[in-house]
């Protein structure tokens, strides 16, 4: 039996004594009791089939998310949870990264901007990059900023042809290789994601862009760290343009079916990557589950002009063709949509497998493969580290590239886009 030793002067001591006496009958009597578990802010989504980017699949996955980032991925069996974690069941779901959209032209003021950018993110779409529009100081403010229920921003700036006299005169004209060269050296200091370069004659209304000067763009861009995009039409001009070193087509090849010598210059570059965007299909569709976006008398409209274009189809057929061609032969594909609409991406997804892709490769050319072409090192996979940018869909994809329309949720940054309060805002409650 312990002992209590009182002290002479218990006015004093007293507290000393309660406290003393408090420990002793602590460890002597009462019950062990239960640790404490740490505080945690985690969240464990559970339970859904992982798409995660790069080509792989767990069908029974977790994503452990801790505010903005992923800090654990894998097979639901092999994640440990900590103890105290909020637990979401997605059985049954499946779960893909956002989109990137690497080629977006959007509207001028910076609130249509950033309804845009809410657009993109209420379809699943985490990051934009601008390709010819994003030039003002507005533009450069909006890619530091993260907007709340938005895709991020990114821009190439002022883009770079030949003179377009009576076109926009946002690109900067160029008729000499000092042009060329100062052209890109106005753009480094604006960190742009990419240099874009247009090399068209717009259906013979104009002179394009030479050999000569598309070669001093590139060379001057390489020279300072950047990459080069092209908008492009013919195969001749491709071929140019990946003799001269560009590193990405924001266009496929458009005039005609590609041949054996294109494909060997894309294969002596394995580093460039192709952006097909591809036009629309020129057949009929049903464009009822847009109606979350638009209201019903614009849809109405929309569902009225959705018709047969023989035209459209044929001009489909060639860049289809291509695309199916360019993919099997181990050309990388990202993906991009060259608009504005927030539903585009899905539309453009659809269009790709129709062309000849697999559905497991679209989703890699819209995830990973467009992430890894704008050095988004943080996007674009589920895995941990990266931003916790992921879109829950309420059937697999993988069975039906259409499916990516069925969206659940959205998350950007860890957090869930208020789909709800934005479908509200366009088209009311």
């Amino acid at each position: 039996m312990h002992r209590l030793l009182i002290p002479s002067h218990p006015t004093i001591a007293a507290p000393a004594l309660l406290l003393s006496t408090l420990v002793l009958v602590s460890a002597c009597g009462a019950p062990p009791s239960e640790p404490v578990a740490p505080a945690t802010d985690a969240i464990a989504y559970e339970g859904a089939r992982l798409i995660i980017g790069d080509g792989q699949v767990i069908e029974n996955g977790t994503l452990l998310v801790e505010q903005d980032r992923l800090v654990a991925v894998g097979a639901s069996d092999a994640v440990e949870v900590p103890a105290g974690a909020a637990r979401v069941d997605l059985s049954g779901r499946t779960v893909m990264p956002a989109i990137i959209d690497t080629h977006v032209h959007l509207r001028e003021t910076r609130d249509e901007r950033v309804e845009d950018l809410q657009r993109k993110a209420y379809y699943g779409v985490g990051v934009v990059l601008s390709l010819g529009r994003g030039v003002s100081e507005m533009a450069f403010q909006l890619r530091d900023e993260i907007l709340p229920n938005a895709a991020r921003y990114r821009t190439v700036g002022r883009g770079i042809t030949a003179p377009e006299p009576g076109r926009t005169e946002v690109p900067s004209w160029i008729t000499t290789e000092e042009e060329a060269r100062a052209a890109v050296q106005a753009l480094v200091p604006q960190n742009v994601d990419m240099v874009k370069i247009w090399v068209d004659d717009r259906g013979g209304q104009f002179d394009k862009l030479s050999p000569e000067l598309y070669s001093a763009v590139i060379d001057e861009a390489h020279q300072n760290g950047l990459r080069v995009t092209a908008h492009v039409y013919t195969l001749e001009d491709a071929k140019g343009l990946l003799r001269a070193g560009l590193d990405a087509f924001a266009h496929g090849i458009r005039d005609m079916d590609v041949d054996d010598e294109v494909v060997e210059l894309f294969k002596a570059r394995p580093e460039v990557v192709l952006v097909p965007n591809l036009p629309g299909t020129g057949v009929a569709a049903d464009l009822n589950w847009l109606s979350g976006t638009i209201p019903a008398d614009q849809l109405e409209q929309m569902q009225e002009r959705s018709v047969d274009r023989p035209a459209a189809q044929e001009a489909f057929g060639i860049q289809a063709r291509n695309l199916a061609r360019l993919s099997a032969e181990g050309v990388t594909i990202a993906f991009g949509t060259d608009g504005g609409a927030g539903w585009s991406p899905h539309a453009e997804m659809e269009d790709m497998v129709l062309a000849g892709m697999s559905t497991a490769d679209v989703l890699v050319a819209a995830t990973g493969n467009s992430a890894e072409m704008l050095a988004l090192d943080d996007l674009g996979t589920l895995a941990t580290g990266k931003s916790a940018d992921f879109v829950v869909l309420e059937a697999n994809p993988l069975d039906d590239i259409t499916n990516t329309r069925r969206i659940s949720d959205v998350y950007l940054r860890g957090e869930a886009v208020d789909r709800a309060g934005l479908s509200a805002t366009w088209v009311g409650p």
